[in-house]
């Protein structure tokens, strides 16, 4: 096991980091900018190193002050949470020149799947389906009528980012976005966690996700679970990571893999008990997997709201100071957040302010519960999306659970909230 990790990240994630580091017994330090003096995670952590100043480049995505922290220290591991570094095969490469664990997914996998077109032929090897549309750039007219034929309209014409180049792909109305959770110790051996649907979106970001899906059914939750954590083994994939998905008309079809932990990995550890960042670090430092797929028992349901320092309508940033700060409590409720009265957001980084995660038996405790909290949190001093997730909840086609990628949109689109 590891002796020290480096925490190279900021926000709830950071504190997250922290706690299952503190209950494994391995000693912390943490990495901040000059924005950061006062966060909570630099606070509670053994040590902690100011990196630079508040813009990302220079601080948070500095890799050789993130080295000169490792050596300062003696950290043996980094791990890079979510966003800035978490997805860099190059930083991972360095850290191990510098005789340093990186805590995630072999380089190899991380550059395989950062590479879209390559991760869908992966995907397709590794035998899931990907939404139909041509494999290589479009060469004429011709060709492009044919592959219409093929696929049916509506389609999507797509430039490859980069390249001058077009492709074809069938468009999917209203699917949909699921992704599996996996867990795979580099070895060969990986399990699933089951779903989480993350339909509810805006400008493709997440704001709510729930486990299980509501839209799938058992024997559509199992077959599709276990064809990721095959792919995963055949892989020998290293780590936590998610497949996602866009699911439509029964059909699942690829869409990518994050080979990272999640924003909302919380849902998956509610409804499982299985502490994923705990994992992670254990596989990371060379033990087996003990988890079998057997092992997983999934129980009720588990809902999370991200809580941005937002303007509910416009969604325009609202960094500042937090005068007032009131968390829900109570059985089922989970607050990830680093936030505290008197605490400043800075205008620096993403608004994320922490996540609401409620669980219950059944989807309609936990929708009442979610509600519950929902009107118990307190945050004053700034703007928040606390109001739009208040409306939300009371919304029927969230109580049915009848919603899909583009029902925010719409939704938003119908001026429900004032601003």
């Amino acid at each position: 096991m590891f002796d020290k990790i480096l925490i190279a990240n900021r926000g709830e994630i950071a504190l997250r980091i922290l706690r299952a580091c503190k209950e494994l017994g391995i000693a912390t330090v943490a990495v901040h900018s000059t924005a950061d003096d006062d966060a909570m995670h630099v606070r509670l952590a053994d040590e902690s190193v100011c990196i630079g100043p508040p813009p990302a480049k220079d601080s948070y995505l500095n890799i050789p002050a993130l080295l000169a922290a490792c050596e300062i220290t003696g950290a043996d591991a980094v791990h890079p949470g979510y966003g800035f570094l978490s997805e860099n095969a190059r930083f991972a490469e360095i850290l191990a020149e510098h005789n340093v664990h990186f805590i995630g997914p072999k380089p190899e996998h991380i550059r395989l799947m950062g590479d879209k077109i390559e991760a869908k032929r992966t995907a397709k090897r590794l035998g899931l389906a990907v939404v139909p549309g041509s494999e290589a750039a479009i060469a004429s007219e011709e060709e492009a009528s044919r592959l219409a034929a093929d696929f049916g309209f509506p389609l999507l014409i797509k430039a490859a980012f980069g390249y001058d180049a077009l492709y074809l792909e069938k468009y999917l109305e209203a699917p949909r976005h699921i992704e599996i959770q996996v867990l795979g110790d580099g070895n060969g051996r990986a399990i699933h966690l089951g779903e989480r649907d993350c339909s509810l979106q805006r400008r493709h970001q997440k704001l709510l996700e729930e486990g299980p899906s509501p839209a799938l059914n058992a024997g559509e939750r199992d077959d599709i679970g276990e064809k990721v954590a095959d792919a995963m083994r055949s892989l020998h994939y290293l780590g936590a990571g998610t497949v996602e998905f866009l699911h439509q008309d029964g059909q699942f079809y690829f869409i990518e893999m994050n080979t990272r932990i999640q924003v909302e990995h919380p849902v998956t550890e509610m409804i499982t008990d299985i502490d994923l960042v705990l994992e992670q670090i254990r596989v990371a430092a060379g033990a087996e997997l003990l988890l079998e797929q057997k092992d997983v028992r999934f129980h009720g349901h588990a809902i999370e709201c991200r809580i941005n320092a937002e303007n509910p309508v416009s969604f325009r940033p609202s960094p500042g100071r937090i005068l007032h700060y009131h968390t829900p409590g109570g059985l089922g409720i989970r607050v990830d957040s680093a936030a505290y009265q008197g605490y400043e957001i800075p205008p620096y980084y993403d608004s994320l302010v922490g996540k609401l995660i409620v669980h219950g038996k059944t989807r309609t405790e936990c929708l009442m519960r979610l509600k519950r909290a929902l009107d118990e949190f307190v945050i004053d001093g700034i703007d928040t999306t606390l109001p739009l997730f208040r409306a939300l909840v009371r919304e029927q086609d969230i109580v049915d659970g009848d919603y899909h990628i583009h029902w925010l949109q719409d939704f938003l689109a119908r001026a429900v909230l004032e601003e």
